[in-house]
Protein backbone atom coordinates (compact mmCIF):
# COMPACT_ATOMS: atom_id res chain seq x y z
CA UNK A 1 0.00 0.00 0.00
CA UNK A 2 0.87 3.84 -0.68
CA UNK A 3 1.54 5.65 2.40
CA UNK A 4 2.00 9.20 2.96
CA UNK A 5 3.28 10.19 6.30
CA UNK A 6 2.41 13.50 7.71
CA UNK A 7 3.78 15.04 10.64
CA UNK A 8 2.57 18.40 12.55
CA UNK A 9 5.26 19.65 14.77
CA UNK A 10 3.93 22.44 16.96
CA UNK A 11 5.77 25.23 19.60
CA UNK A 12 4.68 24.43 23.19
CA UNK A 13 6.73 27.56 24.37
CA UNK A 14 5.53 29.49 27.42
CA UNK A 15 3.97 32.12 24.78
CA UNK A 16 1.85 29.16 23.22
CA UNK A 17 -0.17 29.09 26.74
CA UNK A 18 -3.84 30.44 26.90
CA UNK A 19 -5.37 31.25 23.61
CA UNK A 20 -2.46 29.38 21.46
CA UNK A 21 -2.39 25.56 22.37
CA UNK A 22 -6.15 25.77 23.18
CA UNK A 23 -6.60 26.94 19.67
CA UNK A 24 -4.85 24.11 18.55
CA UNK A 25 -6.69 21.72 20.77
CA UNK A 26 -9.94 22.65 19.84
CA UNK A 27 -9.10 22.50 16.26
CA UNK A 28 -7.11 18.64 16.60
CA UNK A 29 -10.75 16.58 16.97
CA UNK A 30 -12.11 18.48 14.07
CA UNK A 31 -8.51 17.36 12.37
CA UNK A 32 -9.09 13.73 13.04
CA UNK A 33 -12.65 13.89 12.69
CA UNK A 34 -11.98 14.61 8.80
CA UNK A 35 -9.71 12.42 8.50
CA UNK A 36 -10.68 9.16 10.32
CA UNK A 37 -13.84 9.41 8.83
CA UNK A 38 -12.86 9.39 5.24
CA UNK A 39 -11.40 5.61 4.39
CA UNK A 40 -10.00 6.56 1.46
CA UNK A 41 -8.12 9.30 3.10
CA UNK A 42 -7.45 7.18 6.56
CA UNK A 43 -6.12 4.23 4.36
CA UNK A 44 -3.15 6.59 2.51
CA UNK A 45 -1.91 8.58 4.87
CA UNK A 46 -0.63 8.27 8.64
CA UNK A 47 -0.43 11.20 11.48
CA UNK A 48 2.04 12.21 14.07
CA UNK A 49 2.05 15.28 16.42
CA UNK A 50 5.18 16.40 17.81
CA UNK A 51 5.82 18.88 20.76
CA UNK A 52 8.77 21.67 20.97
CA UNK A 53 9.73 23.54 23.50
CA UNK A 54 12.79 23.28 25.74
CA UNK A 55 12.66 19.75 25.06
CA UNK A 56 10.88 17.71 22.02
CA UNK A 57 8.26 14.99 22.45
CA UNK A 58 6.00 12.41 19.98
CA UNK A 59 2.50 13.37 21.66
CA UNK A 60 1.11 10.93 19.13
CA UNK A 61 3.50 8.36 17.38
CA UNK A 62 2.56 7.75 13.17
CA UNK A 63 -0.57 6.55 13.23
CA UNK A 64 -3.64 4.93 11.16
CA UNK A 65 -6.00 7.95 12.24
CA UNK A 66 -9.24 4.96 12.09
CA UNK A 67 -7.49 3.52 14.32
CA UNK A 68 -7.49 6.36 17.01
CA UNK A 69 -10.35 7.27 18.91
CA UNK A 70 -8.96 10.61 19.90
CA UNK A 71 -5.44 13.33 19.41
CA UNK A 72 -3.32 13.85 22.40
CA UNK A 73 -3.55 17.87 23.59
CA UNK A 74 -0.77 20.49 23.60
CA UNK A 75 0.57 22.01 26.90
CA UNK A 76 2.52 25.28 26.90
CA UNK A 77 5.60 25.54 29.16
CA UNK A 78 9.58 26.38 28.50
CA UNK A 79 11.90 27.65 25.84
CA UNK A 80 11.59 27.33 21.87
CA UNK A 81 14.22 25.07 20.94
CA UNK A 82 14.02 24.28 17.28
CA UNK A 83 17.47 22.33 17.06
CA UNK A 84 15.34 19.83 19.34
CA UNK A 85 12.54 19.38 16.99
CA UNK A 86 14.43 18.89 14.13
CA UNK A 87 16.41 16.47 15.73
CA UNK A 88 13.22 14.54 17.21
CA UNK A 89 11.57 14.81 13.83
CA UNK A 90 14.80 13.34 11.99
CA UNK A 91 15.07 10.03 14.30
CA UNK A 92 11.17 9.84 14.53
CA UNK A 93 10.96 9.77 10.48
CA UNK A 94 14.12 7.19 10.19
CA UNK A 95 12.43 4.83 12.56
CA UNK A 96 8.48 5.44 11.12
CA UNK A 97 9.75 4.96 7.11
CA UNK A 98 11.98 1.91 7.69
CA UNK A 99 9.10 0.50 9.80
CA UNK A 100 6.64 0.82 7.08
CA UNK A 101 8.48 -0.37 4.38
CA UNK A 102 9.47 -3.43 7.24
CA UNK A 103 5.56 -3.79 6.63
CA UNK A 104 5.84 -3.83 2.60
CA UNK A 105 4.48 -0.19 2.17
CA UNK A 106 5.62 2.31 -0.40
CA UNK A 107 6.16 5.67 1.23
CA UNK A 108 6.02 8.87 0.36
CA UNK A 109 8.23 11.82 1.18
CA UNK A 110 7.15 12.43 4.43
CA UNK A 111 5.47 16.12 5.22
CA UNK A 112 5.91 18.48 7.73
CA UNK A 113 3.33 20.88 8.90
CA UNK A 114 5.87 23.41 11.31
CA UNK A 115 4.18 26.04 13.48
CA UNK A 116 5.64 28.47 15.72
CA UNK A 117 4.95 31.92 17.57
CA UNK A 118 8.53 33.36 18.48
CA UNK A 119 12.42 32.50 17.81
CA UNK A 120 14.52 30.11 18.37
CA UNK A 121 15.90 30.06 21.96
CA UNK A 122 18.63 27.72 21.06
CA UNK A 123 22.03 28.11 18.95
CA UNK A 124 22.47 24.95 16.80
CA UNK A 125 19.05 24.89 15.76
CA UNK A 126 20.46 25.34 11.75
CA UNK A 127 22.90 22.66 12.07
CA UNK A 128 19.94 20.02 13.52
CA UNK A 129 18.32 21.61 10.32
CA UNK A 130 20.71 20.93 8.20
CA UNK A 131 21.15 17.15 8.66
CA UNK A 132 17.36 16.95 8.68
CA UNK A 133 17.11 18.50 5.33
CA UNK A 134 19.78 15.99 4.32
CA UNK A 135 19.10 12.52 5.53
CA UNK A 136 17.66 10.03 2.91
CA UNK A 137 13.98 10.82 4.42
CA UNK A 138 14.33 14.35 4.28
CA UNK A 139 10.55 15.60 4.52
CA UNK A 140 8.91 18.57 2.52
CA UNK A 141 8.69 21.05 5.31
CA UNK A 142 5.38 23.91 5.81
CA UNK A 143 6.02 26.15 7.89
CA UNK A 144 4.01 28.44 9.64
CA UNK A 145 4.58 31.76 11.83
CA UNK A 146 2.34 33.37 14.17
CA UNK A 147 2.19 36.19 16.66
CA UNK A 148 6.29 37.31 17.33
CA UNK A 149 7.56 34.63 14.50
CA UNK A 150 10.52 36.40 12.38
CA UNK A 151 9.17 35.81 8.36
CA UNK A 152 13.07 35.06 7.57
CA UNK A 153 13.48 32.74 9.99
CA UNK A 154 10.22 31.39 8.77
CA UNK A 155 11.33 30.93 5.11
CA UNK A 156 14.47 29.52 6.50
CA UNK A 157 12.71 26.66 7.94
CA UNK A 158 10.62 25.65 5.80
CA UNK A 159 11.85 24.36 2.17
CA UNK A 160 8.36 23.58 0.07
CA UNK A 161 6.09 26.76 1.20
CA UNK A 162 5.96 29.27 3.82
CA UNK A 163 3.38 31.38 5.72
CA UNK A 164 3.72 34.24 8.13
CA UNK A 165 0.86 35.47 10.22
CA UNK A 166 0.82 39.39 9.30
CA UNK A 167 -3.07 40.21 8.63
CA UNK A 168 -3.64 41.86 12.15
CA UNK A 169 -7.32 41.81 12.25
CA UNK A 170 -7.24 38.24 13.22
CA UNK A 171 -6.22 36.63 16.38
CA UNK A 172 -3.32 34.36 16.64
CA UNK A 173 -6.22 31.55 17.95
CA UNK A 174 -8.09 32.25 14.89
CA UNK A 175 -4.13 31.88 12.57
CA UNK A 176 -4.13 28.10 14.15
CA UNK A 177 -7.22 27.23 13.49
CA UNK A 178 -6.85 27.94 9.84
CA UNK A 179 -2.97 25.88 10.14
CA UNK A 180 -4.96 23.15 11.23
CA UNK A 181 -7.69 23.35 8.32
CA UNK A 182 -4.58 24.05 5.96
CA UNK A 183 -2.90 20.67 7.35
CA UNK A 184 -6.44 19.22 7.27
CA UNK A 185 -6.97 20.16 3.74
CA UNK A 186 -3.60 19.42 2.66
CA UNK A 187 -4.02 15.78 4.01
CA UNK A 188 -7.65 14.72 1.83
CA UNK A 189 -6.14 16.66 -0.91
CA UNK A 190 -2.68 14.72 -1.37
CA UNK A 191 -4.36 11.37 -0.47
CA UNK A 192 -7.06 11.90 -3.49
CA UNK A 193 -4.46 13.01 -5.47
CA UNK A 194 -2.94 9.47 -4.95
CA UNK A 195 -5.88 7.76 -5.27
CA UNK A 196 -6.47 9.67 -8.76
CA UNK A 197 -2.68 9.08 -10.12
CA UNK A 198 -2.56 5.83 -8.59
CA UNK A 199 0.60 6.85 -6.74
CA UNK A 200 2.28 8.01 -10.52
CA UNK A 201 2.38 11.67 -10.93
CA UNK A 202 0.86 12.17 -7.43
CA UNK A 203 2.07 15.22 -6.16
CA UNK A 204 1.62 16.48 -2.35
CA UNK A 205 -1.64 18.94 -2.05
CA UNK A 206 -0.99 22.37 -0.09
CA UNK A 207 -2.85 25.10 0.05
CA UNK A 208 -1.33 28.04 -2.43
CA UNK A 209 -3.05 30.80 -0.17
CA UNK A 210 -4.07 30.20 4.10
CA UNK A 211 -6.99 32.85 5.01
CA UNK A 212 -5.02 35.09 7.92
CA UNK A 213 -1.51 34.38 6.26
CA UNK A 214 0.92 35.88 4.09
CA UNK A 215 2.56 33.82 1.74
CA UNK A 216 6.15 33.88 1.68
CA UNK A 217 8.78 33.26 -1.09
CA UNK A 218 11.17 30.76 -0.80
CA UNK A 219 12.86 31.89 -3.77
CA UNK A 220 14.66 35.16 -2.68
CA UNK A 221 18.00 35.00 -0.99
Amino acid sequence: MQILPFYMVCDESGSMAGTGVDAINSALPDLHQEISTNPSVADKTRFALIGFSTQASVLQPLADLSELTQLPSLSAGGVTSFGAAFTLLKDTIEKDVTALKGEGHDVYRPVVFFLSDGNPTDNGWRTALKELNAFRYAPKIIAFGISDADAAIITEVANFKAFIQQDASITPAVALREFASSLTRSIVSSATSMAAQGGDGFQLQVDEQVPGFTSLSLDKL
